[in-house]
């Protein structure tokens, strides 16, 4: 039976990239029902959304979404639909490997590095307080009451919140996809020296819980010195499990270390939907130019056949990606040594190149 995907081409350079993708996955062999759904900038214009509600409910349907990237507008007032489809599908794990591949521009060898990121609560809940509304004075008074700590009143504030359910869970997360993935070793991170209660909580849960798995050794890290490790010796580190800023700067620090976003995958993982996207944003002074790197999204394809238990067509996809690199023929102008490189080749021909791979094994 084919695989129902709803499949979000998104907006910018989204169409051309989430088009090329298409085209590699069908031609693994794996069959697949597509249900394209549209979000992004022209929904915005024609239904007052970036994310209507039919693409949620095609997602609650086939279960699976594919997404290009879009673009959230500065200044009307619309909610990210990354953040959105988080919250109304429970995608509570943000999964991002980094891995470093032959043909890549790097200073680093033999990184091979999973972010596991909560993807509900931390500072990017969205529990903001503007200055000078009865709601910030009603908190400043509260907080001055049981404190004793004065905050000036010409100021905004952001609430952070981490429980013990959303922090076992992304936890356990990431401890079971170690062992899945017969993957060696789980860092926690964190920042419990100075927030001890927050992150405090997060990081006596990530004990807890890794005591559950013997078989996995386990570690934590503070946030300030993860970054200078990973910097240092980042081969020394496997699966790192994170609250949700701390996931979210470190995902790109990790990008940063094997290449950068043009070949950083991704994917929103809860427990009964999963949504797969490249990291980047949507580029749309590039739309239309058939220039872009689509490679981020195919590894992403190459992560939703292997959440599909599609695992041979997953291995034949991420070989020909590979040996597509390591040539560094068939590429986009930011993979060659130089961005004005004459040899520099299309959204589409890079997809041309590897279904050519495809058919060889």
């Amino acid at each position: 039976m084919p695989h129902a995907v709803t499949l979000i081409p998104g907006d910018g350079t989204g169409p051309e990239i989430s088009e090329a993708t298409r085209r590699v996955l069908e031609a693994t062999g794996v069959q697949f029902d597509w249900d394209v759904r549209q979000a992004g900038a022209e929904t915005l214009a024609k239904q007052g959304t970036v994310l209507p509600d039919e693409v949620i409910e095609s997602i609650k349907r086939t279960r699976v979404g594919l997404k290009g990237p879009i673009t959230t507008p500065v200044g009307r007032g619309q909610r990210s639909a990354n953040v959105t489809l988080r919250k109304q599908l429970d995608l509570y794990a943000n999964l991002r490997p980094a891995k470093t591949y032959q043909g890549l521009r790097s200073r680093y060898e033999n990184i091979d590095l999973v972010i596991v990121r909560e993807n509900t609560e931390d500072l990017y809940a969205g529990i903001e307080f503007q200055r000078g509304t009865s709601e910030y004075e009603e908190l400043l008074a509260m907080i001055g009451r049981t404190t004793g700590h004065h905050i000036d009143p010409n100021s905004a504030m952001s609430i952070k919140y981490i429980s013990v359910a959303a922090t076992r869970r992304i936890v356990k997360f990431a401890f079971e996809y170690a062992r899945a993935n017969k993957r060696r070793k789980v860092t926690a991170v964190h920042k419990a020296n100075i927030m001890r209660m927050s992150d405090g909580l997060f990081l006596s849960t990530a004990h807890e819980v890794a005591r559950e798995y013997p078989d996995i050794q386990y570690e934590d890290r503070i946030v300030d010195n993860m970054c200078m490790q990973l910097v240092q010796k980042p081969e020394q580190y496997d699966v790192l499990v994170l609250p949700n800023l701390y996931g979210d700067i470190i995902s790109d620090l990790s990008a940063g270390l094997i290449g950068g976003l043009g070949v950083a995958p991704g994917a929103n993982i809860g427990s009964n939907y999963a949504v797969f996207e490249p990291v980047h944003g949507s580029a749309p002074k590039y739309a239309g130019q058939n220039k872009v790197n689509p490679m981020a999204m195919m590894f992403s394809g190459v992560m939703m056949l292997r959440h599909l238990e599609e695992r041979d067509a997953a291995l034949r996809l991420e070989k020909a990606l590979m040996q597509t690199l390591a040539e560094g023929k068939s590429v986009t102008y930011d993979l060659k040594p130089r961005p004005d490189d004459p040899g520099a080749v299309g959204t589409s021909q890079v997809a041309d190149a590897i279904i050519e791979r495809l058919k060889s094994f």
